[in-house]
């Protein structure tokens, strides 16, 4: 038989001062430690930025709407988590010290985190921002704290917890996109006119078809190339608004506290923790699925390493006004499909993303896409999101014990926002906060619930493999 390669290591092999081995001290340089040709390196990253980049513009489109913000000012939200995702993509890829998975990792705005926000910032302006940006510093803090601890909860977020959560996260927005194809504002004249659900419908063919038709990096973009198509139809038809894009400035730095001062409340900063516990568990998930695919597991150290980088990408970001940082799945797919395993890639990826964050004018060029063509690409954009979830949850032994009751119940809870919005008008409007974001409430039954039947008051159960706890995304496409 054969013998394995040795590959170095240079993620078990970096010491607690951060300095990597000597090349020369291993036999082998791992895949994921390779350097490729320059163009190689920067086509590969531009595919890995054009896969995950409608991802990134999304949360600030529908968090604007929420706290009221103008077409530039959305523009510069949009900017601003093109950089940030940037500089938490080149923490998880080249790290330093005990932060960083050291994987071809890629990291940007969470969408776990939109539902909160928007119910922290609904009808507060830029008030609302810096609230929402003061209980990400401290959610952020807190993970970065808790995440040597948390490492070694893995057994405690199985499959039927995790898929759980991430099913949940898709459902709870799809009704955004609804939102989106209908105009947006309720209050608009032609909210939810024939025109608008037309472009919507007329959008969400076009990726389907391109996705259908489309091979290789085409079709990884073939979202992005939707929008771009459907925001051509929209011209003519008159429903696209030039506003931003004219009053960008060519060159910019996303100014550090734009919109003021963070502010502290104590309710937005537990919804928040709480969204972070929901990104630790995601990201846990998918290093498990990318250390399988790049043939180098993720053991309990790098686990600790990614959610490090993870949770101060997440503190330092509302520094530069950007949002919760996380794992994209979809370039978790992308990895597997092109078989290009370099963390170096996703780090050129990430460098691309801080420049396109330091050019409004290409950001703003996002904000031409009128909601509802967003709104049509979103239905696909979401609902990967939930039929990813579904894929966790298939390998989550339903049959198995309680795992359907702990599913049921948490689904069940976790869509009392979206079924019944009203459901609890009487409640103190800081439990609100909490309570109308169906993700933190699904997150908490599901987790509570899994304790109670899998764990407490007897022997647990030999843990799932590998494969179970760690699926890979079914769909390149997928959202965070």
């Amino acid at each position: 038989m054969a013998a394995t390669p040795r590959f170095r290591n240079d993620a078990d092999a970096a010491s607690d001062s951060g300095s990597l081995p000597d090349p020369a001290s291993a036999d082998r340089k791992h895949p994921v430690d390779e350097t490729l040709p320059p163009l190689k390196m920067f086509t590969s990253g531009l595919q890995h930025v054009a896969a995950m980049y409608a991802g990134v513009v999304a949360p600030p489109m529908i968090v604007r709407p929420a706290v009221g913000l103008t077409a530039k000012e959305t523009a510069f939200l949009m900017g601003a988590s093109l950089f940030t995702a940037g500089i938490a993509t080149l923490l998880q890829t080249l790290g330093f010290w005990r932060i960083g998975a050291r994987l071809p990792f890629v990291n940007g705005v969470s969408f776990a985190g939109v539902t909160p926000m928007v119910a922290i910032g609904k009808d507060r302006g830029h008030d609302g921002i810096a609230v929402i940006f003061g209980a990400i510093i401290v959610a952020g803090l807190l993970g970065f704290l808790l995440a040597p601890y948390f490492c070694k909860l893995v057994r405690f977020f199985p499959p039927v917890v995790t898929g759980t959560v991430i099913t949940l996260i898709g459902v709870s927005l799809l009704p955004v996109a609804f939102t989106w194809a209908q105009g947006g504002s309720a209050k608009a004249a032609d909210y939810g006119s024939t025109t608008n659900i037309t472009m919507a419908a007329v959008t969400l063919v076009i990726v389907l078809a391109l996705r259908k038709l489309l091979r290789g990096f085409l079709q990884q973009i073939a979202i992005l190339l939707g929008l771009i198509v459907g925001t051509l139809i929209a011209i003519p038809v008159g429903i696209t608004d030039f506003g931003a894009i004219k009053d960008a400035d060519l060159i910019g730095f996303p100014t550090p506290f734009h919109f003021g001062a963070p502010q502290f409340e104590i309710a937005a900063i537990v919804s928040m923790s709480i969204v972070m516990l929901v990104c630790m568990t995601e990201s846990t998930a998918d290093m498990l699925a990318l250390g399988r695919i790049v043939d180098r597991p993720a053991d309990e150290r790098t686990i600790e390493g990614g959610l490090r980088a993870d949770t101060l990408g997440s503190a330092i970001s509302p520094l530069f006004n950007g949002f919760m940082c996380s794992a994209f799945a979809q370039n978790i797919g992308l990895v597997a499909m092109t078989k290009v395993r370099s963390r170096f890639v996703v780090a050129a990826g990430g460098g691309i993303l801080i420049v396109l964050g330091l050019v409004p004018a290409a950001a703003s060029v996002i904000a031409l896409v009128p909601l509802p063509v967003l709104g049509g690409a979103g239905i696909v954009l979401f609902g990967s999101v939930a039929a990813s979830g579904i894929q966790t949850l298939a390998t989550a032994a339903l049959e198995k014990g309680e795992n359907a009751l702990i599913v049921a119940a948490a689904v069940g809870v976790g869509l009392i926002p979206i079924a019944a919005p009203e459901f609890y008008h009487s409640f103190p409007k800081d439990l609100l906060v909490v309570l109308d974001s169906g993700i933190s409430t699904g997150c908490v039954v599901a987790i509570v619930l899994n304790l109670a039947f899998n764990h407490l008051g007897k022997k647990p159960d030999p843990q799932p493999s590998e494969r179970e706890q760690s699926p890979a995304p079914a769909d390149p496409v997928a959202a965070p």
